[in-house]
């Protein structure tokens, strides 16, 4: 038997109020500002230069062009559920309705890779530029305090933990339990902030680009050439080393890196039921912040690889690489590099609230179905925020950024989302066929293409991260599934009322 959670319960849960429910404070702005909030941060700033050195060179533009494809086709899925079913869960809701209870489980689950290692992957560079502010400043962090055990300095150092890192996610985390309303509009004045930067980065910039830097565009891959001579065979190029090196597949691979990038405008999503409007107001919040980061984040991967010479970013510019270009190639703007990196700053922090708010809710809609335990549905009593979820959460974020390196964080959180934004494609179609004449405030356009698309897009980006992501997912799943099945079967709500019903 599928248990499946009714939609008609769902929106009864979403227009119920009480003391244990979540206020309407959240307006269209409130949601575009929290997914441009969430979407430029980490991604843009560090994944960008590490796609570029490892995998696609100046190609990483179009590398954000096919992740953006993958969003844009999991956005507009995300629209229509978010504006059909406004309560908070982003796509485990989703999956529980379409799904069933098992499938649902897993992709909340699969969740906590997306937020809250994407929190600890964010505070991880936050380090690394409040670092790079310092050290203008005449300051530093030893290397043994702002890196993990698992990470060596070029001098043989190794590190114990990373205190800055750790700092920023318990400071968030406490600002989320002061209340919903405050922590957008912090969120609001960062972002603000941090695309004024980023356009002024761009406008800057482009006066420095050299065109030398974009020859070849896309450097050759060795495999591609054996694949095409037919030395090789496909498989043992998939399987093989070169696979993602360079050449198309590189493009590829940087797809999934920096996908990474995107993260964030589902993250409106898990606030449908803090929003005023939801029918009106998800679909606007969702789409519109992907497009203004899409544009953004073009031109400034083609600025970026057109200033400096990509392979420079696997060596002195891998770390805060966008203060590093300033400082070595656009002479004059050292103020821009300060102001750069106090902004950067800010986007990481607001990139770590969003997140760390998406996932709490996430945990809140999984408490209250009974899948996991009611401690993570618990509300304030005066703020009506999931603290002890907050709390919780903040140990284990705090603990990944203190103690694990930000390339295995961040792999790891692409991999996630793609696999919840493929379910998120499914979904849409299935309810299609299974409900279709349910209303749709917001219709995802030229269907069953949109979802079918969507689905390829995600798993070709996933299967371009690797076998080592691949193998942290299926380990991350299976410590899932046994929690399902020792806690999440036995208390299940649906599953009880359900089964007595028969």
């Amino acid at each position: 038997m599928r248990f499946k959670k009714p939609l008609d319960v769902l929106l009864l849960e979403a227009s119920t109020s009480g003391e244990q429910t979540l206020k309407r404070t959240l307006g269209p702005g409130n949601l575009v500002a929290l997914g441009v909030g969430a979407i430029i941060g980490a991604g843009l700033f560090v994944q960008t230069a590490r796609a570029a050195a490892e995998h696609a060179g100046p190609a990483v533009t179009l590398g954000f062009i096919l992740a953006a494809i993958g969003c844009a086709l999991a956005g507009l899925c995300y629209a229509e559920f978010a504006s059909m079913i406004p309560i908070a869960g982003s796509a485990y809701t989703y999956t529980y309705a379409t799904m069933g209870e098992t499938l649902a489980w897993i992709v909340g689950w699969d969740l906590v890779l997306e937020y809250s290692v994407a929190a600890s992957a964010v505070s991880i560079a936050w380090s690394e530029y409040l670092n790079k502010l310092l050290e203008t400043f005449g300051l530093v962090i030893p290397y043994v305090w702002c890196h993990s055990p698992f990470q060596n300095s070029a001098d043989g150092i190794s590190g114990i933990i990373n205190l800055p890192a750790l700092f920023i996610i318990v400071l968030i985390s406490l600002v989320l339990i002061r209340g919903t309303k405050q922590s957008v509009a912090l969120n609001g004045v960062m972002v603000i902030l941090k695309v004024a930067i980023v356009i002024a980065f761009i406008a800057i910039g482009w006066g420095f680009v050299n065109p030398v830097n974009y020859d070849p565009y896309i450097p050759q891959n060795m495999g591609e050439m054996k694949l095409m001579s037919g030395k090789i065979g496909f498989w043992d190029f998939i399987r093989g080393d070169d696979f993602g090196k360079f050449g198309w597949s590189g493009i590829i691979s940087a797809a999934g890196i920096v996908f990474f990038a995107f993260l964030g405008f589902d993250a409106v999503s898990t606030v449908a039921q803090e929003s005023k409007n939801p029918a009106k107001d998800m679909p606007i919040g969702i789409l519109a912040s992907l497009l203004i980061c899409t544009v953004l984040y073009i031109l400034f991967g083609h600025v970026l690889t057109g200033v400096a010479n990509y392979r420079e970013f696997a060596g002195a510019g891998k770390e805060a690489s966008v203060s590093y270009v300033i400082e070595s190639y656009m002479q004059g703007y050292r103020w821009l590099s300060i102001l750069i990196t106090v902004a950067i700053l800010a986007g990481f922090t607001s990139v770590i609230l969003v997140t760390l708010l998406a996932q709490s809710r996430v945990f809140y809609a999984m408490s209250k179905d009974g899948l996991v335990p009611k401690i993570f549905s618990v509300l304030h009593p005066r703020f009506k925020t999931p603290y002890k979820s907050n709390l919780i959460f903040l140990a284990f974020s705090g603990l990944s950024a203190a103690f694990v390196p930000a390339h295995v964080v961040g792999d790891m959180t692409s991999i996630g989302t793609l696999f919840a934004f493929m379910l998120v494609c499914l979904g849409v179609l299935i309810l299609r066929i299974t409900d279709p004449n349910r209303h749709r405030p917001f219709k995802t356009p030229l269907m069953p293409f949109v979802s079918i698309f969507g689905v390829i897009v995600c798993v070709i980006m996933m299967i371009g991260l690797g076998k080592p992501s691949w193998e942290r997912l299926l380990i991350w799943m299976g410590i899932g599934l046994i929690i399902y099945l020792t806690y999440g079967v036995r208390n299940s709500v649906i599953r009880k009322n359900q089964i007595a019903d028969k």
